[in-house]
């Protein structure tokens, strides 16, 4: 493990994270978790799919950075959005990669960002995850699980302000999923060797649905 893998994963990096829940704020008003064990059970889907989904174009997009960038990530640009079946989804990806890509051209500005595809929307957040990790020096290995860290993390930290849960348990439970998250990582970086029609796909239909119905609240605590 490196310093650079523990400031990218670091909730305090700047890239906005903190303002999304990732379908918990929609799924605690559901009914769907409501406490320790149910936000278990939430990660843990989490994990398995968006999350491993995140964590393999991120290390695709990586890899892509050692050669010629451009079209590469207009292919998994393309990929990732078929994987989004929610819109709102979609937009919420492309806000955080916004906002990630400008932290990351004020921390590494000679890193390889102007081959990301000219969406006026923004990049998908794993893409430009994928370049900033490239940029940082980090390996596959590493990046995958900073990702994988991430999906998990988010929704943790929400937890406990929309719930009022225990922060120590809270964070007993991240503990707990540590070797789930070290597993979905190696499963992304194995998954990447693949052109980007093989990358994992998997879906959450009801989160998707959540999503939806999230963006039509006039009051809501997390941008997703």
């Amino acid at each position: 493990m490196t310093s650079m893998l523990l400031l990218l994963a670091d909730g305090r990096f700047p890239a906005g994270a903190h303002a999304h829940s990732s379908g918990l704020e929609a799924a605690v008003a559901a009914g769907l978790v409501t406490d320790l064990a149910s936000l278990r059970g939430f990660l843990v889907g989490r994990l398995a799919t968006g999350g491993l989904v995140a964590a393999a174009f991120a290390v695709a997009a990586h890899r892509a950075a050692a050669g010629d960038p451009g079209p590469a990530l207009a292919r998994l640009d393309a990929e990732l959005d078929a994987r989004t079946a929610a819109p709102a989804l979609r937009a919420v990806s492309r806000r955080q990669g916004r906002a990630l890509l400008r932290a990351g051209r004020a921390l590494w500005p000679g890193g390889p960002f102007a081959a990301l595809p000219a969406d006026p929307t923004g990049p998908h957040q794993p893409l430009v995850l994928g370049l900033v990790g490239a940029a940082a020096g980090l390996d596959p290995a590493e990046l995958a699980t900073a990702a994988a860290y991430g999906s998990v993390t988010g929704p943790a930290s929400a937890a406990v302000r929309l719930l009022g849960l225990d922060p120590y348990r809270v964070h007993g439970l991240l503990a707990a999923l540590t070797a789930d998250v070290d597993a979905t990582a190696a499963r992304a970086v194995a998954a990447a060797d693949g052109p980007p029609e093989w990358l994992p796909a998997g879906a959450a239909p009801l989160t998707d649905i959540h999503a939806e119905v999230h963006t039509t609240w006039e009051v809501r605590l997390f941008a997703s």
